[in-house]
């Protein structure tokens, strides 16, 4: 794909991002109810709202599109799929329930199995982390939908940013804690002689590392792809990487079982 198609998308997808936000916030600040999925994990109005939005705007684009609200496509019907949308219209429920702010809205396009687009927009704080093949990685102060996104270029700053720290930062998840993760904590201690661990909800902790905010955050517990795409694509056109556990190996998306494998952002 051509890359002034791939910007179109990319505006696209921050328009969908953006306007997917408006509708989450109109939920956040009414007095929302929310309902317990098979899995245990939450889902809110919230969810279901921001997904439909979502997928009216990416559906004139023509290209397959896989959220976890629409999760049950045939791995028969999606194996065949060269572009495909993947989308997590509310990431970190159990924060945006908890009013905490650290919930995201992520988009990507995944070619091939690999994250070539990314999107995470956070509505709370209005800011948006894009990412693209060939572009790089960027994060900027977004208050409506973009027309121009070379104009957005100019007003957004570069990932990674150095902030001249001297510390080593990890971010893990606030809801899950594994031994191995840490396992991981006791080592990097013992390596680094400033170590601060931070517990940070959603795929912010994905972006915090693209943006040089933090160095690592390994994640040893079961995610799905479309809690990761997105802030993986914006990993990795900063220039970091996101391995599976123990492995040199990129984690890949469209799998027959859409449950991640552990993995390490660094």
């Amino acid at each position: 794909m051509r890359s002034k198609k791939l910007k179109e998308l990319l505006a696209v997808s921050i328009n969908a991002s953006i306007k997917g936000g408006y509708t989450i916030m109109d939920v956040y600040q009414s007095d929302f109810p929310f309902e317990i999925k098979e899995d245990n994990s939450p889902l809110t109005l919230a969810d279901k709202k921001c997904n439909q939005v979502i997928e009216n705007v990416l559906t004139h684009t023509n290209i397959p599109i896989l959220s976890e609200e629409g999760s049950r496509i045939t791995y028969e019907k999606r194996k065949k799929w060269t572009y495909f949308w993947l989308v997590d219209p509310l990431d970190g429920t159990k924060e945006f329930i908890k009013k905490n702010g650290e919930f995201t809205v992520n988009i990507a396009l995944i070619y091939n199995g690999s994250p070539i687009m990314g999107v995470v927009y956070i509505p709370v704080k209005k800011e948006l982390y894009f990412a693209m093949q060939g572009l790089g990685s960027y994060k900027v102060k977004i208050n409506s939908v973009i027309s121009n996104l070379d104009n957005l270029l100019l007003e957004a700053d570069k990932l990674p940013i150095d902030y001249k720290r001297d510390n080593y930062v990890i971010v893990g998840s606030r809801s899950h804690m594994s031994v191995e993760t840490k396992d991981f904590f006791k080592q990097k201690k013992k390596e680094h002689r400033d170590v601060v661990i931070l517990e940070v909800g959603s795929s912010l902790k994905l972006c915090m590392v693209a943006e040089g905010k933090a160095d690592a955050y390994p994640r040893y517990s079961p995610t799905m792809e479309w809690d990761t795409a997105a802030g993986h694509a914006i990993v990795k056109y900063s220039g970091f990487s996101v391995k599976k556990y123990n492995s040199s190996d990129d984690i890949v998306y469209n799998k027959k079982n859409l449950i991640n494998p552990w993995f390490l952002v660094d």
